[in-house]
């Protein structure tokens, strides 16, 4: 298993950040699932050790040459970026298992995962006042991208529990997804447009997180 290691060049020198990857994954999910998983088997080996201790995913591994602990927002309760990192990472996991064909990777790692699709379960849908990939912007609470991308990512783990034969956590979470999806589009509507925030009527913002869809 080949192992990589991308490195933010325009920020703080990050190793292994997720919002980093997540973007980069097209493109080497093309290349083949041991590519694809070289990004993620070194993030989800840090996020199960003991050093990682929250129930969402890590935002990054280290600065970048040393993979050793998450640098950004430093190791607080909030740091990092909650929804959004533990949301790209239940995403790429049901994308490599759509390509090999089954989720034997994702058994691999299923408490954890488990432990994140409850996470976004109880924050997802409606996010308190974090940071996003567009980190540059700030934090912001009921952010409707972060939404979207919360809504998709319990689909994507109701995607697995129906390969891992989980049947009933399976229809739970496609249940929740669905439903929740129901819901943004009423609360983000803001006549012509979606919101950037629930409680910001007369914004907008590129909901580029519908790209999975």
């Amino acid at each position: 298993q080949p192992l990589q290691f991308c490195k933010e060049t325009h920020s703080n020198g990050c190793i292994g950040t997720s919002d980093v990857f997540y973007p980069m994954s097209p493109q080497f999910l093309l290349f083949g699932p041991s590519v694809a998983k070289s990004f993620i088997v070194p993030f989800m080996n840090y996020a199960v050790s003991e050093r990682w201790r929250f129930p969402f995913a890590p935002h990054d591994l280290g600065t970048y040459p040393q993979a050793n602990g998450q640098v950004y927002g430093g190791l607080k309760s909030n740091g990092g970026m909650p929804v959004e990192e533990t949301g790209n990472m239940l995403i790429l996991m049901a994308a490599v298992a759509q390509m090999e064909g089954n989720a034997d990777f994702a058994r691999k790692y299923w408490p954890l995962l488990s432990r994140w699709a409850a996470y976004l379960k109880q924050k997802g849908f409606d996010p308190e006042n974090q940071l996003s990939t567009d980190d540059f912007a700030g934090h912001l609470a009921h952010n409707a991208n972060l939404s979207i991308k919360a809504i998709l990512a319990l689909r994507s783990y109701a995607y697995l529990c129906r390969m891992t034969g989980r049947r009933k956590d399976a229809e739970e979470y496609r249940s929740l997804a669905e439903k929740d999806a129901l819901a943004w589009v009423k609360k983000d509507n803001d006549g012509d447009h979606f919101r950037l925030a629930f409680d910001q009527p007369g914004t907008w913002s590129l909901k580029y997180n519908l790209v999975w869809d």
